[in-house]
């Protein structure tokens, strides 16, 4: 389907636009591409990495969009003033957006895996990627963030796996409705809650998704999840739970503060990842290899190897006895979940929220405020630098500090520190042994980079 064809990718180092390009770079197209952080020079690494695998890099000015013949591919978000879209419509260029383009190529695989949820679809992507692999089936593999257990030192941004397998794994967003483009033969909903969308157009989408599988592995735990499931054929889906009845039922969990075991199936599973939150992905992967065919004891050995992705709950270091931990929670969800496997340890949290975008703090301004002021303990910080902002017409109607001001009339500690570094040299300089940092935020490949240089910080205090 791709052999020797054209594409240019516009943004191709988005987390979402990388991996594809390495997919089609190893199914054999011509793959050339450009992006905003390239301009700015940010994160060379990462366009290092591209062109290691003879991708063509250009500036964001349209002069690597010559021909007709080159199809141009860009996210929703690209907008139609950009030079590089200037330049493909004058050239009269094919146009494909980006989950259109993976959609195609999930559509043509023989075993089309998708993976859905408002959070965890990059972790259970991810599990599902080791187990396959350690079962011999050479899956191909879409995710959405570098999967450690592939990563290696000529290829340190593994967010994708071509492979000669029939499997074609891929998380599948809902944001923008893209979801509906996407015909599973097993479809994974992990969860249903609030993030871009209202909970009506999500259950609609979710519902739409896992009823077009020829088996879905469903969360019973979510409300939401478990009705859509009992719409489905009783031998359609696999239910999964934690500590009740279902298909799959995780029991007798115990936590450590990076690891985490529980019982299944009479089997004791211990994952490399902490939290209550990935023993229901691991249930969630386990139950889409098991539809995908593989033993029951394949799928434990497999997610026993799973050493987890970067940024998702990532040590990045230790220094002057403070724990830096990087981590992709930008939803009530999955900064919960991130809260409350580190509270189940001792030790203060030290919290860098930085949004990822005026847009969605408009949405999730009531259930973002109610999470903090919930989660947050006593002695516990938190700080909001300004939302993060690549370009482009935003409304700023809900910002960092109306969020601030809601949480200190709930009688939480948050202060709205507007520049990004200077809310790192605040925590660090706030912290002391014992204390844990937590670096949050999404759309952002620069904040592993800051999370490194507190760490650095506060070794050289």
């Amino acid at each position: 389907m791709t052999d020797r064809q054209h594409y240019f990718l516009v943004g191709i180092g988005g987390s979402g636009m990388m991996p594809l390009a390495m997919i089609l770079a190893g199914r054999g197209a011509i793959v050339a591409g450009s992006d905003r952080s390239l301009d700015q020079g940010r994160v060379p690494a990462k366009f290092d990495a591209l062109r290691a695998m003879g991708i063509a890099l250009h500036p964001q000015d349209g002069s690597g969009i010559t021909s007709p013949e080159q199809i141009v591919v860009a996210s929703a978000a690209v907008e139609a003033s950009v030079a590089d879209i200037v330049a493909a419509e004058r050239l009269g260029c094919p146009r494909l957006t980006r989950a259109a383009l993976n959609a195609r190529l999930f559509n043509a695989s023989r075993l089309p895996i998708g993976v859905a949820g408002t959070s965890g679809k990059s972790t259970v992507t991810g599990m599902i990627a080791t187990i396959l692999d350690a079962a011999g089936s050479d899956p191909t593999v879409m995710n959405g963030a570098v999967m450690k257990d592939f990563a290696r030192p000529d290829r340190p941004f593994a967010s994708a796996l071509v492979g000669a397998g029939d499997a074609y794994v891929s998380e599948v967003d809902e944001s923008d409705g893209s979801i509906a483009l996407y015909a599973p033969r097993i479809a994974v909903l992990n969860n249903v809650s609030l993030d871009h969308k209202s909970l009506a157009e999500l259950n609609q989408l979710f519902g739409d998704f896992i009823g077009k599988a020829a088996h879905a592995i469903v969360n019973i735990d979510n409300s939401d999840a478990a009705t859509l499931a009992l719409a489905l054929p009783q031998d359609r889906v696999t239910r999964f739970a934690i500590d009740r009845d279902a298909d799959l039922s995780a029991t007798d969990i115990a936590e450590e503060p990076f690891a985490v075991s529980f019982t299944l199936r009479g089997h004791r599973v211990r994952l490399a990842v902490p939290g209550r939150h990935n023993v229901a992905n691991a249930l969630a992967a386990i139950g889409a290899a098991l539809a995908a065919r593989v033993t029951l004891e394949q799928a434990i050995a497999g997610v026993t190897r799973f050493t987890g992705l970067k940024r998702r709950f990532d040590l990045v270091g230790t220094a002057a006895g403070v724990a830096v931990i990087d981590d992709f929670g930008h939803n009530p969800d999955k900064i919960a979940a991130t809260l409350d496997t580190l509270h189940a340890f001792p030790g203060r949290l030290l919290v860098l929220f930085q949004p990822h975008g005026y847009g969605p703090l408009k949405v999730m301004r009531c259930e973002l405020v109610a999470m903090f002021a919930s989660k947050l303990a006593p002695g516990d910080l938190l700080v909001l630098p300004d939302p993060v902002y690549q370009g482009g017409t935003v409304n700023r109607e809900v910002t960092s500090a109306d969020i601030v001001g809601d949480l200190s009339l709930a009688g939480a500690d948050a202060r709205h520190i507007a520049d990004r570094d200077a809310a790192a040299a605040h925590l660090v300089a706030t912290a002391r042994a014992g204390d844990r940092i937590v670096v949050m935020g999404a759309r952002d490949d620069t904040l592993p980079l800051l999370a490194a240089r507190m760490v650095e910080m506060l070794a050289a205090r």
